[in-house]
């Protein structure tokens, strides 16, 4: 006769849950800290991702830009030698009236804002001109466009070397014209005008095409609007663009003049090149020499790095005062717009 081996079945926990299997509670629990977890690692990520991308700025910004800078204004308060760069002797405001007192100093900031407006005032007006025809609808406007940033994308010292042939004395192709119509030999390298006017020429060749098309991008977001309107009040286009694109590119205006202005405070590679003996004197009797070569010449020919951070110092400030009043003219124009 078989056996009957009745087998009693496992105690149940409280709770019904199978053994061996964690309760419901505690799997809802673990998933709330891992959803908690993961909150608070999204927002450290928002709040601090966006400072790990902009830090490489920073730091490159720290180590080639601010350091550099203060450094400059302390070895300006020194004197100091590009032999022994590392010994240096307190003379507080020396090198600062020793320039103020220097005529080369003097020579080359004027030099540099003569050749500021006679390349800067061409250049933009040029740049208005250009930007005002390609407004229109031309066929292939695409190409043009490309043609006005070559310029600007070719190097200077190539655009230098090509401009000192075409300005040669004996044997260049702006004397040749000009000996074709009567006038006589210029030495474009050795007469304080003709050689301000020669570097300013590459300046002008460089960057007319990159204002032109700044131009042209402000032109093209003045609303169709207004010339329609000024159209149809019989307005023609010399007045449409004196009354409507004038006005309405003001702001693209000012910032042009102060970023050329800027930029032709510190010319240094197309004089530096111009230079028919290659070095940043500016000339044979310093006629075309900027503040850029003065600051080369006295940092790294005459070796003098106290006198040149007291210049590099100098043109900062300079341009801390074109930023002063571009603030304040930006201003007035906005509060009378």
């Amino acid at each position: 006769m078989a056996t009957r081996h009745d087998t009693a079945a496992p105690p149940v926990k409280e709770g019904g849950a199978a053994p061996g299997r964690p309760p419901a509670d505690a799997d809802q629990e673990a998933a709330r800290k891992k959803r908690a977890r993961l909150s608070r690692r999204w927002q450290r990520d928002m709040k601090w991702s966006p400072y790990a991308f902009v830090s490489p700025f920073f730091l490159l910004f720290l180590a080639f830009g601010l350091f550099p800078l203060l450094y400059t204004g302390w070895a300006s308060l020194h004197q100091v030698e590009l032999t022994a760069p590392t010994d240096m002797s307190w003379v507080g405001l020396r090198n600062y009236t020793r320039i103020f007192d220097d005529d080369f100093f003097w020579n080359a900031a004027q030099n540099t804002l003569t050749i500021g407006v006679i390349s800067t005032v061409p250049q933009l007006l040029m740049a208005m001109g250009i930007a005002h025809i390609l407004n229109y609808k031309l066929r292939g406007s695409t190409f043009y466009r490309v043609v006005m940033l070559a310029p600007y994308a070719t190097s200077i010292a190539a655009a230098s070397l090509v401009f000192v042939l075409l300005f040669g004395r004996d044997y260049g192709m702006i004397n040749w014209v000009l000996n074709a119509v009567g006038i006589d030999h210029v030495d474009w390298q050795n007469d304080k005008w003709p050689s301000q006017i020669a570097v300013s020429s590459i300046i002008i060749w460089r960057w007319t095409g990159y204002n032109a098309l700044i131009y042209l991008a402000a032109m093209q977001a003045i609303p169709q609007d207004l010339y329609e309107s000024a159209a149809l009040d019989g307005a023609s286009r010399w007045r449409q663009f004196l009354h409507v694109t004038l006005p309405s590119l003001r702001p693209t205006i000012l910032f042009t003049v102060v970023v050329s202005t800027i930029g032709a405070s510190q010319v240094f590679g197309e004089p530096l090149l111009f230079d028919a003996n290659k070095g940043a004197s500016g000339g044979s009797q310093h006629q075309f020499q900027t503040l850029g070569l003065y600051l080369y010449e006295q940092g790294w020919v005459n070796q003098h790095l106290g006198r040149a951070s007291a210049i590099a110092w100098t043109m900062f400030l300079i341009l801390i005062v074109i930023g002063v009043v571009n603030y304040v003219i930006s201003r007035r124009l906005r509060a009378s717009s």
